[in-house]
Formats: structure tokens, C-alpha cells, sequence
């Protein structure tokens, strides 16, 4: 049993035997009953000494729990609540708290109709009904877009990835033109910019798979699966988004943002690693180090007339080609506008 499980239930005890007006508790009273509590628990014979309890009471009296409890020594031997209608189970709480935890109440709302948040529904009402939070709106709102395709593929990789679960997938992905049957260890959900990959190990490598690419999902139970203990974090690090390269090496980009924007991107910045180079009254100089990949490029693109970049040579002439490219969309088409309203 875990030290914390330990300290709960000797808490829970003390409390009982506190708040009990019908006998007295010496500390070796209070010892005796934390170590039959533990016993009844565990099954085990199990001893708690004088100095965890005295350290329990001393917890339970201080604010580090938010107990604060009236633990007072009578007859200089016996310990009560000075409060007979006090416990540690009905703690009261401020406006401040109360208003703290109808921000999270709001958060976890949104996140109700993913059947691996279904078991929280209920106490989320629960702590609804307790603060009086019903007819409060919510102030904290999250993006989502409820008719992305791929959503209904969440709870079933959210199980097998909890289950550690060997899967077989029909993919098939935007460039390709026929469907792709593969056998997958699924390792993480990763969702950016409102959209979800499954990320797995699959013939030897770490692959991403958009879920709103996936056909079909079965479990595959004569497979063993492989754990990679993934490191999102590590992954993902070098990078904007969800496009990992095995074999690129991040690279400095370097680019310009104009005066006007740049308090934009140096309060939110474009990648962690992101530092500023220069700074004049024609704007600011940034540089970030990471591999050049799609989300990376729809991000530049992103800010308009208002970034440049100069470095390194092949981002920005990818860039340069897709804005004249964006340019020549709009010559064309206000010539066939032209020609319609002739």
C-alpha cells in the first residue's frame, strides 16, 4: 500500500477517534487505532510509531492540507477537537475557492462527451450540485469542432493505448489511392491545431497517422505488443506540430516580423526555442530551431505581409513560390470576375 494510501487512512482515523465525545484518546490510544485501521486495510500486521502519529497531528492541525483542525490536549493527556462539530470532512471553503473550482467544474464540461471522461459525468454534477455552480456560464471556453472527421476513433484508441493493444488499421492517406492495411502498437493520441493523430510503432518506426484518414480499427489479440515507452515531449520537442522526420536534423530559421505584429510572437512564441536576434524600428528578428515540415510552413504563411524569412535558403524560397503562387490564384480569378460581369 502506498504511503499517501497509509497517511489517509490514519488521517481518516484520528478524525473518528477526535470527534468521538463518548471516549477518551491517549496518544497511545490514538497509535493503537491508527495501527488497527492499517491492519483491517491491508490484511497485515502492521505498527505505526509515536513520532508518525505526533507528525499526523501536527499536520492535521497546520494548513498544509487545508485541515487547520482544533486538535486540543485535555488532562494533559487526551486529545479532542476543542469544536465537537468539527472533522476533517467538512472542511468550509471561501468564495475565492468556490469560484476557482467552477472554473475547473467548466473545463472538465467540455470534455464530457468522450466516453473515456463518461465516469466523471457524474461527479462533475456532484460538485456541480455542491458549489451552487448550475447557473453559472462558463468564462473559459476551448476550441473544438464537434464534426472533425476521426472523432468517433478516439475512445477506441484510447482504450487499446491503455490496454496496450496490437491494432490493425485501414488507412489511407491524402496522397495515396488506394487503402492500407496495417498492424500497429499504438503509443499516443496527439492532437494539434484541432485536429488528432495517432501516433505508433509500426515495421520498425514511429508513424503518424491522421484519424480523420483512418477507415476501419480492429484489435489484433495474436499479436504481442510492443511498449516504446514514449516520450511525447522528447518526440515532439523538435518540432511545430505533429510532422516528425526519423532522419531530419532540426535547422535555425530565421525570420522578420514587423513592428506592429512582433509583440505577438515574442508573448506567444512560435516553438520553445524560440530567442530574438535583433530588434530596430523596422521590427524584430527572431530565430527558432526545428525541422522544416508542413505545420512550420502553414504557420509562416499564417502571419501574411506581416513575416518574413531569411533564412535558411530553401524555407524561404518555398515560401516566396507559395505566396507568388497564392498572388497569380487571384489574378486569375478576378480576371474570370471581369469577364462574367462583361
Amino acid at each position: 500500500m502506498s504511503s499517501n494510501k497509509n497517511a489517509l487512512i490514519r488521517y481518516k482515523t484520528l478524525d473518528k477517534c477526535l470527534k468521538n465525545t463518548y471516549k477518551q484518546y491517549t496518544l497511545e490510544d490514538l497509535i493503537d487505532e491508527c495501527s488497527e485501521a492499517l491492519f483491517e486495510f491491508e490484511g497485515k500486521e502492521s505498527f505505526v510509531s509515536k513520532r508518525t502519529v505526533q507528525l499526523d497531528l501536527q499536520n492535521m492541525r497546520s494548513e498544509k492540507f487545508g485541515y487547520e483542525a482544533p486538535i486540543e490536549v485535555y488532562e494533559k493527556k487526551y486529545y479532542r477537537y476543542s469544536d465537537p462539530d468539527y472533522s476533517i470532512h467538512n472542511i468550509s471553503v471561501n468564495e475565492n475557492d468556490l469560484k476557482a473550482m467552477n472554473n475547473a467544474i467548466q473545463i472538465l464540461k467540455q470534455f464530457k462527451d468522450f466516453s473515456m471522461f463518461k465516469d466523471m459525468n457524474g461527479v462533475i454534477q456532484k460538485l456541480e450540485d455542491s458549489i451552487h455552480s448550475t447557473s453559472q456560464k462558463s468564462i473559459i471556453h476551448l476550441d473544438k469542432n464537434e464534426q472533425l472527421k476521426g472523432l468517433e476513433h478516439i475512445d477506441v484508441l484510447y482504450e487499446n493505448i491503455l490496454n496496450k493493444k496490437v491494432l490493425k488499421i485501414c488507412y489511407k492517406s491524402f496522397k495515396a489511392r488506394e487503402e492500407n492495411f496495417m498492424t500497429v502498437h499504438p503509443q499516443l493520441l496527439k492532437e494539434y491545431n484541432n485536429r488528432w493523430f495517432l501516433i505508433c510503432w509500426h515495421k520498425k518506426a514511429i508513424y503518424n497517422l491522421a484519424l480523420d484518414r483512418i477507415i476501419s480499427i480492429e484489435t489484433d489479440d495474436d499479436t504481442e505488443y510492443i511498449d516504446k515507452d514514449f516520450d511525447a515531449d522528447r518526440y515532439f520537442g523538435e518540432v511545430i506540430g505533429a510532422t516528425v522526420s526519423e532522419t531530419q536534423r532540426p535547422q535555425n530559421v530565421v525570420f522578420i516580423v514587423n513592428s506592429q505584429h512582433a509583440p505577438y510572437v515574442k508573448t506567444k512564441p512560435f516553438h520553445h526555442s524560440q530567442e530574438i536576434i535583433e530588434e530596430d524600428e523596422n521590427g524584430t528578428t527572431f530565430k527558432i530551431c526545428v525541422q522544416l515540415n508542413f505545420e512550420l510552413e502553414r504557420m509562416i504563411l499564417g502571419m501574411g505581409e506581416f513575416l518574413t524569412v531569411l533564412a535558411p535558403r530553401k524555407l524561404k524560397q518555398r515560401i516566396a513560390k507559395s505566396i507568388k503562387t497564392a498572388h497569380l490564384n487571384y489574378q486569375a480569378q478576378n480576371t474570370t470576375t471581369e469577364e462574367l460581369q462583361i
